[in-house]
């Protein structure tokens, strides 16, 4: 590729063919939208949405000590998972920034990662970095690979559709290998929305034939396409993190709210030293969610207010299309972090009151 040039996922020419509009996004052209994030927002929470998630990364860890050595590299316990099992992990640094937010799957005879678009060169960096000593081979499967989020409680109906796979018997978390409409992939009950439904990790040569099958078999169930704009309002709408905005390399795990995905009862992990550090000496900010009690819009960037005074800033925000209401994250000093603090959002040179709020936003969702 040459320099600056954007990567394009095996779907490329279908987003194009739907009428998507296509943005820069982690390096890559992608699909923001193709009827309107509100849609096709409403979409996924009602019926059923397919996003195509191919930017993301796809790594196999082989090897003897696969599991020890992704048990170092993440603050979740890989040991825990049973085959067939996932956990959402984070990789720290020594000083306890985050590196990346990731999923793990342990296979019996491998540990499959999903680090974030524009991360993937850092991680798989990162990982070669650290593997001395252990006996592993890490193998980046990204460009012959694709992933496909289906999102909504209609989801098991349009998947049901085209695999004999026990759905039902597929937990939260946890995922089958099998055939989907004649393909072998793995499908996993996971995702990014707040509702039911799989992710699809396949061969990218089936891209084309994968997608339009689960198309028409969720026609009757008001299947959408989806883009990143929905995906976007989607996760914020559960608070979940989003890297280069909640989290970085300047945030920790602590900070970040995700001391549950942090096992300071394993022997060690990179960056575990430092977030007991951190833990012993009181944190001295955190990540709050907020809502506003007027309209506005709050966006990236702008000012959070206490007394008049900047306190923080947005680190997402959004009008949530389920809420109706304007929504957003940022960090600010853990005494001003308890629910029901007032503040004030400085949107466009007008200071919009706003309470500070438990996350989830919103708890309609059909997720498990």
């Amino acid at each position: 590729m040459a320099e600056g040039e954007l990567r394009r996922t095996p779907f490329f020419d279908l987003h194009r063919a739907a009428g998507a509009k296509m943005v820069p996004f982690s390096g890559w052209e992608m699909p923001v939208q193709y009827e309107g994030i509100l849609a096709e927002h409403r979409c996924v929470r009602s019926a059923a949405g397919l996003f195509d998630v191919s930017h993301m990364g796809r790594v196999e860890v082989h090897g003897r000590d696969a599991v020890a050595f992704v048990n170092v590299l993440t603050t979740n316990d890989v040991e825990r998972l049973e085959p067939g099992q996932a956990q959402y992990s984070a990789m720290c640094d020594a000083r306890g920034g985050i590196v990346d937010d990731l999923l793990v799957y342990r296979r019996p005879d491998r540990i499959l990662l999903v680090p974030n678009a524009g991360n993937r060169a850092k991680d798989l960096d990162w990982m070669v970095a650290h593997r001395a000593g252990f006996d592993v081979d890490i193998r980046d499967v990204s460009e012959e690979t694709a992933l496909l989020a289906l999102q909504g409680p209609r989801a098991p109906d349009v998947l049901a559709r085209l695999t004999s796979l026990p759905l039902d018997e597929i937990g939260y978390y946890r995922f089958r290998v099998g055939e989907v409409c004649g393909c072998e992939m793995v499908v996993s009950r996971t995702g990014y929305t707040g509702e039911d439904g799989f992710e699809l990790w396949f061969p990218a040569s089936e891209a084309a034939r994968v997608w339009t099958a689960l198309i028409d078999a969720g026609r009757e169930f008001r299947i959408k396409p989806c883009g990143l704009g929905a995906r976007d309002t989607l996760r914020l709408e559960m608070g979940y993190c989003l890297y280069g905005h909640e989290i970085d390399e300047t945030t920790s795990v602590l900070e970040a709210g995700l001391g549950w995905i942090t096992r300071f009862t394993k022997s060690r992990f990179i960056g575990k030293e430092a977030l007991l550090a951190q833990k012993a000496a009181g944190l001295t900010r955190r990540l709050i969610g907020f809502r506003l009690r007027e309209r506005g819009f709050p966006r990236q960037g702008y000012a959070i207010l206490h007394d008049g005074q900047p306190v923080g800033t947005v680190a997402s925000g959004t009008v949530s299309p389920s809420l109706d209401v304007g929504i957003g994250t940022g960090y600010v000093p853990v005494e001003l972090a308890k629910p029901g603090t007032d503040l004030e959002i400085d949107v466009r040179g007008k200071r919009v009151p706003t309470d500070v709020v438990k996350l989830p936003f919103y708890t309609g969702g059909s997720g498990r």
